[in-house]
């Protein structure tokens, strides 16, 4: 390591120019490297669905799902697949690992489902296998409005949604107010049977006089002659004129039976903006594409399609999160800047403005340097990654301030400063490296910490590896090297170097009694473990941070019309209008494809964090203002940030093969539910309560008349959604229109169906009753699937002021005391899974940190007791942690105080690393064990407190929620940036102000007990590495 280091300070005009360069590729790859809030963690979701128009649930399941699911099994990488088996078709939705390459997923899905088509009923329409997004909000959504036609308004949408889709980063755009516009022609039913027509044969000859014939070509000898039999029926006068029967020498048109018009299909879904009617397009991103880009990209799309629409016709953009995302980008900016400031302050006031300039160079070039590996590796420039700078802004200097700190003890000797600096880069080569390696160590094994919570992290042990490595380099060449040249002169006046007289009395103490010492040092760490834990301030999975909008869900059981429907929706709007604080309110009818039993939801944008009540007291006045709402069950979301997903926090999930087993246990637990305290939004996915009519044929009485149930079919379909006889492309659009046949509206009802006269073989019409009876019976629900079994699931949000975890382990103590069936199976899913996985990682993260900084302290020391007296400054960070937590009412966070916990077992070692390697220069001169332990604190204490100073005032900002807006001159509490990394920043924060100052006493205590102890030095010189003669053993 000399050699390398003389070779460097030898050749100073490379170290300089390699700077330069690094300065300039670390701008460049800064200014380039995109930039995103949240990391985006990307969840491959296929989903497969099969349409089988009539199907029942039952035979959907036997049919569709259970030969899907059997094939789908097979693809590699499944992390969980759910079904639902309903009337018409069936859907299966099949999660994939976090990380796992979207396109490579849906061509394994798509491969299997090509497997399975052979065993799928062979009328059942094609399987469609797409990706989806699970995510609630979209990025950005617009509104149009305008006293124009509704069809101008969707047709407008329609044109802004093909472009926008265009964009490579934007999965989908859904359009709130959308109806598909088609051709309806509408039949009497009494002309027609007047006139003794067949709507079977009616939609035949349509379909069959509706074509394009290419009839071939004939070739005559003298050229080749192409021939065509044009049919395509090109305008709805064709269509109006079209005969459909020709009797004694008179024809019938369709226009003689039916009117034709170009319309929508019945209204299901309707929106709204703060109560207006309008067109809503929301805008959602892929997995993986940068926010800022995408939105930029689309707005681009969205300025160029505003150019050609009517001036009479409004764009409003009602959300932006490019905009949070730059806001919060910059807060971080801003905490990064400070951070950094906090440190130069510290070192300027500890080593004098030559030294802390020396110092501070190393942040900027580690930071530029760590930039342009980022940018090579594609990580882009996210929260994680800025907090990651807060977190080793301080972490970093350790090394330089170590170094710097020797050389300005060499100078106040009389060396010359490029000598000096070269001694302090020589000597502290090793205790740097060790220091650096064992904080790397604990941040290796996070690399691969598995599922969303370790795609979302993984950023943070990346970026602090790529830190500290540079780092290192700072620390042993280039900031050497420059001060060398730059550094203060041996004459140059230097800030005191001694130890205060209240730590030389202490310290003088604790070595001399080292066996009470550490007795006090137990008692203090058991103390605060005690006073934690009686406490009983529990355990969050991940910080709430202060959401920008909620969805407000309303649901409804029964058949409801979407008339109706709308009418629940309209009141739970004019219910939460008027609360101050939202700004937006979007409303839209209709489900959404995911969310049972939903009607339709209610998009609320708050206002600025700064400018209203907390939005948990916004979504209690909103419950509070639709709780007795009859007719309609509310569930209020709020946007979730971080790895947890959109989902509730309390998920359980219930298995079998039975119906009335699942259904029993369901109502059992939704009742132990209903007894504990905080549960809020109870819902779950048993079958609603419904009706359906259906036609029971006597098959025999229906051949005598020669009707068919395809036949009967045919004509109940013309009283309900129409039958589609052929499709129509109209100049004016790029869009095919289906054609629908159907009856006039006036006929389409419960009335009519039981008076039905149905068309026989020999052209006479015969009532329904002849041969049918039409009974109301219960409805069919839904059957969903979790793996292949049968599925009930119950979902729940938690009051504010409580915490899922605790309420949790009270529903698990009366599920237990329950003598479920066997063939029932009760799991928790939703936040207690993520614990449960995320605990598992990181406490096998953190074992397997220890022994790796063990194996390199080991290396270091060369002895076990050493290396033990340096591994305990971990278990004294920790009484730091939970003293903390203690005094700030904190729960503790299973991601966010673990991984401090894992980071600060890196840190606090350090501190040991140096002051043990000074202890053992000592003995090497002579000194006594005691005198050696004692003169190791005092010559030490400096650089130790430099270095736990310049950490832990760094992080200060993030532990109090402090944002710094330096170019408005202001200073935020509480901000969305900080509230992620306040847990993060109070666990290192505290844990090392603790251990710190504990180290300073316990450490050269137990250096002193290891001599004092008869026993210590026989047994751990037993395991030393290195091997001693036998008569060395003797001695000892």
């Amino acid at each position: 390591m000399r050699s390398i280091i003389e070779a460097c300070f030898s050749r100073p005009g490379a170290v300089i120019l390699a700077l330069i360069l690094i300065f300039f590729a670390g701008f460049n790859a800064y200014f380039s490297i995109p930039k995103e809030a949240a990391p985006d963690v990307e969840i491959p979701v296929a989903y497969v669905s099969v349409d089988y128009k009539g199907i029942s649930p039952a035979d959907a399941e036997k049919l569709l799902t259970k030969p899907l699911e059997k094939q789908l099994k097979t693809v590699p990488g499944v992390k969980k697949m759910t079904s639902a088996a309903t009337e018409g078709y069936t859907s299966i939705t099949v999660e994939f690992a976090a990380g796992e390459n979207i396109d490579l997923v849906l061509e394994d899905v798509r491969q299997a489902v090509d497997d399975a088509k052979k065993d799928l009923p062979r009328n059942a329409d094609e399987p469609k296998v797409t990706e989806i997004s699970l995510a609630l909000f979209p990025v950005l959504t617009l509104s149009l409005s305008g006293d124009v036609a509704e069809t101008s308004l969707v047709n407008i949408g329609k044109d802004i949604k093909k472009e926008l889709e265009a964009i490579s980063g934007v999965l989908e755009v859904e359009i709130g107010g959308d109806r598909e516009e088609v051709v309806e022609i509408l039949i009497d039913a009494n002309a027609m049977e007047s006139y003794g027509l067949n709507p079977e044969t009616v939609i035949n000859l349509v379909s069959a006089n509706n074509q394009l014939v290419t009839a071939g070509a004939m070739d005559n000898g003298k050229g080749r002659l192409v021939i065509k039999v044009p049919g395509v029926v090109e305008t709805l006068d064709e269509l109006f004129n079209m005969p459909i029967k020709i009797s004694n020498g008179t024809t019938v048109n369709f226009g003689d039976v039916s009117i034709i018009r170009r319309t929508f299909k019945d209204a299901n879904s309707y929106s709204r903006v703060n109560g207006s009617p309008a067109v809503v397009l929301d805008i959602k991103k892929r997995s993986g594409a940068n926010i800022i880009a995408v939105v930029d990209e689309a707005k681009e799309v969205i300025e160029r399609e505003i150019k050609k629409i009517p001036n009479n016709i409004q764009i409003d953009y009602l959300f932006d999160e490019s905009k949070s995302v730059r806001n919060l980008l910059s807060d971080l900016g801003n905490n990064v800047f400070a951070a950094v400031l906090i440190v130069l302050v510290i070192i300027v006031l500890a080593l004098g403005l030559k030294n802390a300039l020396l110092i501070g160079f190393a942040i900027p070039s580690s930071f530029l340097l760590a930039f342009v590996v980022l940018n090579y590796l594609g990580i882009t420039m996210n929260i994680v990654v800025l907090f990651s700078l807060i977190l080793v802004a301080g972490i970093l200097v350790d090394g330089v301030i170590v170094t710097t700190e020797y050389a300005d003890r060499k100078l106040s000797l009389g060396y010359e400063k490029k000598q000096a600096y070269l001694e302090g880069s020589v000597r502290m080569s090793w205790p740097i490296i060790a220091s650096t390696v064992t904080t790397l160590m604990v941040f290796f094994p996070l690399l691969v910490w598995p599922g969303i919570v370790g795609q979302f992290m993984k950023y943070l042990p990346i970026t602090v590896i790529i830190v500290l490595t540079a780092s290192l380099l700072m620390a042993l060449v280039f900031v050497p090297v420059l001060g060398g040249i730059f550094g203060r002169n041996a004459g140059d006046s230097r800030t005191n170097t001694s130890s205060p007289r209240l730590y030389k009395s202490i310290l003088k103490i604790a070595v001399a009694r080292p066996i009470s010492s550490a007795f006090a040092v137990t008692m203090i760490i058991i103390a605060s473990y005690t006073a934690y834990f009686s406490a009983g301030l529990g355990v969050k999975f991940f910080p709430d941070i202060e959401p920008e909008q909620a969805v407000v869900q309303i649901l409804s059981r029964g058949d409801l019309s979407s008339k109706e429907n709308d009418d629940l929706v309209k009141t739970a709007e004019t219910s939460i209008s008027g609360i101050d604080g939202i700004n937006i309110n979007f409303a839209k009818t209709g489900p959404d494809g995911r969310t049972k039993d939903l009607i339709g939801a209610i998009r609320t944008i708050f206002d600025d964090w700064s400018e209203r009540e907390k939005a948990a007291d916004l979504m209690e006045q909103m419950r509070s203002k639709v709780k007795y709402m009859e007719g309609a069950d509310i569930n209020i979301v709020a946007q979730q940030e971080g790895p947890g997903g959109q989902g509730k926090p309390v998920r359980i999930e219930i298995t079998g093969s039975d119906f009335s087993e699942l259904n029993s246990a369901l109502n059992e637990i939704k009742s132990f539910i209903n007894e504990i305290d905080g549960f809020i939004d109870v819902s779950d996915n048993a079958p609603s309560p419904g009706l359906e009519w259906t036609l029971k044929t006597d098959r025999e009485a229906a051949a005598r008349h020669g009707v068919t149930v395809a036949s009967l079919g045919t004509m109940v379909k013309l009283l309900t959604r129409g039958v589609k006889i052929s499709d129509y492309r109209p100049d004016d659009t790029d869009e095919e229109l289906e054609v629908f046949l159907r009856y006039v509206k006036s006929e389409r009802n419960l009335d009519r169906l039981q008076e039905l006269r149905v068309p026989t073989s020999d052209g006479r019409y015969v009532p329904l009753s002849v041969f049918a009876e039409l009974t109301p019976v219960k409805k069919g629900g839904t059957i969903q699937r979790l793996n292949g079994s049968r599925l009930r699931v119950i979902e729940s949000n938690v009051k504010d002021g409580f915490l899922a975890p605790a309420l949790i382990e009270k529903l698990k103590e009366q599920i237990e005391e329950v003598e479920w069936p066997e063939s029932i199976e009760i799991k928790f899913a939703g936040e207690d899974e993520d614990i449960k996985e995320t605990q598992a990682f990181l406490g096998q993260s953190l074992v397997f940190s220890l022994v790796l900084m063990s194996i390199v302290l080991m290396i270091q020391f060369n002895s076990a007791w050493q290396t033990i007296v340096t591994m305990s400054a971990i278990i004294l960070s920790t009484g730091g942690i939970f003293l903390l937590l203690l005094l700030t009412e904190r729960p503790f966070g299973v991601v966010m105080s673990m991984l401090g916990l894992i980071a600060l077992a890196g840190i606090v070692v350090n501190n040991n690393i140096v002051l043990i390697d000074t202890f053992n220069e000592l003995k090497k001169k002579g000194y006594k064990v005691k005198d050696a332990a004692y003169l190791a604190g005092l010559s030490r204490f400096r650089p130790v407190m430099l270095t736990a100073i310049t950490t832990i005032l760094g992080l200060v900002p993030m532990v109090f929620g402090l944002t710094i807006r330096f170019s408005d001159r202001d200073l935020l509490i509480g901000a969305p940036s900080s509230q992620w990394w306040v847990d993060l920043s109070s666990t290192i924060a505290g844990g090392l102000t603790f251990a710190t100052f504990l180290t300073l006493v316990a450490t050269p205590a137990l250096l002193s007990l290891g001599s004092s102890v008869k026993g210590v030095p026989n047994f751990f010189s037993r395991i030393n590495f290195l091997k001693k003669s036998q008569e060395e053993v003797k001695v000892n």
